[in-house]
């Protein structure tokens, strides 16, 4: 585990910043945007910085995604910045409750209005009906993961132009050991529109996001009390045995360097 670095943990906004992301909030880029130059340039900065960023590009028009686990440090930090920042976050129905619970809590702390994603009922009905709710034991993830998470994630990107996600290149050494500070979403971006997507927390490891929780006693799902690191759905998601990776918690019958539900299948892409 890599030494923490305390610029994570001691970093203050100006208080000015988040009137003027307010202020301007439905402002388009206008200023020249180069991705490649960007990501390089800021692959070592602080989270903070690449919000900042971020902010700056896409004002209210960037969407932070909640996942209800550890990625509260992202929310934590874009809200410190931006008290108006937007929030997001899937509700595939199959969700643990703590998790629920955990949502409303982070909802309430922070007094912001998390838009919830849903699946499509006329899609989702139909396949349930067919493959019964445990299809994924047999048949794998994929094809619930993309009617539960990937078709409402889908929906909500196409009106957006660029979103933040809580990927760490420690999460899984298969797909994300190169996930870049900043990218084009080549999986949900069209050729009609780029879609930009800010990983801030990327560099991070494991240890500093929980350094930053608890330094700042931020809520958190108390799964991770009994043993869950990588939280998904209650039926897929189970606590990892001690030197176990986080990931071999989600999805534990299917191989190990390819566990992606598809929300972020860029990952895969890149690697082909």
């Amino acid at each position: 585990m890599s030494p923490s670095r305390p610029r994570f943990f001691c970093y203050h906004p100006p208080t000015t910043s988040a009137q003027r992301h307010s202020q301007d909030g439905n402002r388009l880029m206008s200023q020249p945007f180069d991705v490649a130059a960007l990501a390089a340039t800021y692959a070592n900065k602080s989270p903070q910085d690449i919000l900042k960023l971020a902010f700056e590009h896409f004002g209210d028009d960037l969407w932070i995604s909640f996942s209800g686990a550890e990625d509260v440090v992202l929310v934590d930090m874009a809200w410190k910045l931006n008290k108006q920042v937007k929030v997001f976050s899937l509700d595939t129905g199959r969700l643990h409750p703590e998790t629920y619970r955990f949502i409303d809590q982070v909802r309430e702390q922070y007094n912001l209005p998390i838009e919830i994603l849903s699946p499509d009922r006329a899609k989702l009905d139909p396949f349930v009906k067919e493959k019964g709710l445990f299809s994924f034991y047999k048949d794998g993830h994929g094809e619930c993961c993309g009617i539960r998470k990937i078709e409402p994630l889908r929906r909500k990107l196409a009106t957006v132009s660029a979103w933040a996600t809580g990927q760490r290149r420690d999460q899984s050494p298969g797909t994300r050991s190169q996930v870049a500070a900043l990218e084009i979403d080549s999986a949900f971006s069209t050729p009609e529109r780029t879609l930009y997507k800010f990983n801030p927390l990327a560099q991070m490891s494991s240890e500093e996001v929980w350094g930053y929780i608890r330094m700042l006693e931020l809520p958190y799902n108390s799964l991770h009390e009994r043993g869950f690191i990588s939280i998904g759905c209650e039926p897929c998601t189970r606590p990892v045995l001690p030197n176990q990776h986080e990931r071999e918690g989600r999805w534990w019958w299917e191989e190990s360097t390819q566990k992606e539900c598809g929300l972020h299948a860029g990952n895969l892409i890149s690697k082909a």
